[in-house]
């Protein structure tokens, strides 16, 4: 009996134990799910973050249980499952693990993740920040779904070599507000740089695959596509463009000029379209801000062999609905004659569209998302390179020429690409 009143006790004792640990855990921990104002904050900052376009397989309709292909020039990455799943999601990671995995790059277990995630952006980010976004994912519907992340071959395979990467292109640490510019400059700078990071697309990178931070935001080359310039360059940036146009763009995927296709119109679809009014305003108040270059080429001649066969294919395949002056239907045809995207220094986004056709994003403000058909199967390479030669240094634009083989190589590496 008195061996049996024992082991009671201490199962007792260790119950009470384990009780008292679990409700430490819970006050001491600074995610909360039932804190609905910082779920909403977590919330609003996963969407600034655009953290669906990675963690989420387009048509699967299991959000945030990862599995999507990041390409890389070193490989695949395939995005986990951040949905609160015991055994294949985060739920088990503790708060400091969350930060340490947003903030500083390094998994629970203490291995390095690669750039793919963000992490050198959202450093940016406070505890605060990532602790509420940490929140509402813990709220979602959790989702058994197990995912191999590290897809990438040898040597890029050896998480241990990303401490060299750190140490060359990571730097820690938290926004810290401009005292001489204003409040929406500096909530402008913050989203760029920090949730929005922007950089990731649009600044180009080593081969390394580093930011080449004397080139930030000046457009680079990923997955078929040219991020544009988002500078204030008027030649290949924004220059041209008021705060207005920049906000309706980020808002709606389009304004009096262009619409947007490819992974901006996903962003926008996912990300910014979903933001607040101030927010966008703030972003494209930032942008504005920032001197682009302003060197470049000058125009082709018009009677320059490729400007005369361009603009006969133009006239005959393109001027229907861009208009002879290049001018097109506003938001229902871009004005190819006032795109800086069109004069940007790689002109592969223009190739693909071409060659593939593209439609553009619809969004709750601009449902349309009107399209451009193929052209592929009916201009050869040389014809491809002769239009975009024609509408790059026309209507008093400059830009480089585009030479035929440039067409060749998209249209191989395209056919072996499934989107």
């Amino acid at each position: 009996m008195r061996n049996a009143r024992l082991t009671s006790a201490r199962r007792a004792a260790g119950a009470l134990v384990w009780l008292l640990a679990a409700v430490a855990s819970a006050v001491g921990a600074e995610s909360d799910p039932q804190d609905f104002t910082q779920v909403e904050r977590g919330r609003y900052l996963a969407v600034a973050s655009d953290c669906a376009a990675c963690h989420t397989v387009p048509g699967s309709g299991r959000p945030f249980a990862g599995g999507r292909a990041i390409e890389t020039p070193f490989g695949n990455i395939v995005a986990p499952n951040i949905t609160p799943d015991s055994e294949t999601g985060i739920v088990a990671w503790s708060d400091d693990a969350f930060e340490a995995a947003l903030r500083k790059g390094v998994r629970p277990d203490g291995a390095r993740l690669y750039p793919a995630m963000p992490f050198n952006a959202y450093t940016r980010m406070s505890r605060s920040d990532v602790l509420a976004i940490r929140a509402y994912l813990n709220t979602l519907e959790p989702v058994r779904h197990a995912v191999v992340a590290n897809m990438l071959p040898f040597p890029f395979n050896i998480r241990a070599a990303m401490r060299v990467w750190d140490a060359l292109y990571f730097r820690e640490g938290e926004y810290k507000p401009d005292p001489q510019k204003s409040p929406a400059w500096n909530r402008g700078a913050f989203l760029v740089d920090g949730p929005g990071h922007c950089g990731t697309c649009h600044t180009p990178k080593s081969f390394l695959g580093g930011d080449k931070t004397s080139q930030y935001l000046q457009g680079a080359t990923l997955q078929g596509w040219f991020a544009p310039d988002i500078t204030n360059d008027s030649r290949r940036g924004l220059g041209n463009w008021s705060v207005d146009d920049v906000s309706a763009y980020l808002r709606t995927g389009h304004n009096g000029a262009t619409a947007a296709t490819g992974p901006m119109a996903e962003e926008i679809a996912l990300a910014s379209s979903h933001m607040t009014d101030g927010d966008v305003r703030a972003i494209a108040t930032y942008l504005k801000s920032l001197p682009g270059r302003q060197d470049g080429p000058p125009p082709l001649r018009a009677d320059d062999p490729a400007m005369v066969a361009g603009q006969a294919i133009y006239r005959d395949q393109c001027s229907a609905c861009h208009g002879l002056d290049g001018k097109g239907i506003p938001r229902l045809f871009p004005a190819i004659a006032d795109s800086s995207a069109v004069r940007a220094t790689d002109p592969a986004t223009l190739i693909r569209i071409v060659l593939r056709g593209a439609r553009s994003v619809a969004t709750d403000a601009e449902p349309t998302s009107p399209g451009m058909p193929s052209y592929g199967w009916q201009l050869d390479d040389a014809q491809v390179a002769a239009v975009l030669t024609y509408i790059r240094n026309a209507w008093g634009s400059a830009a480089r020429a585009v030479p035929a083989e440039d067409v060749t190589r998209a249209r191989s590496a395209l056919a072996s690409r499934p989107d």
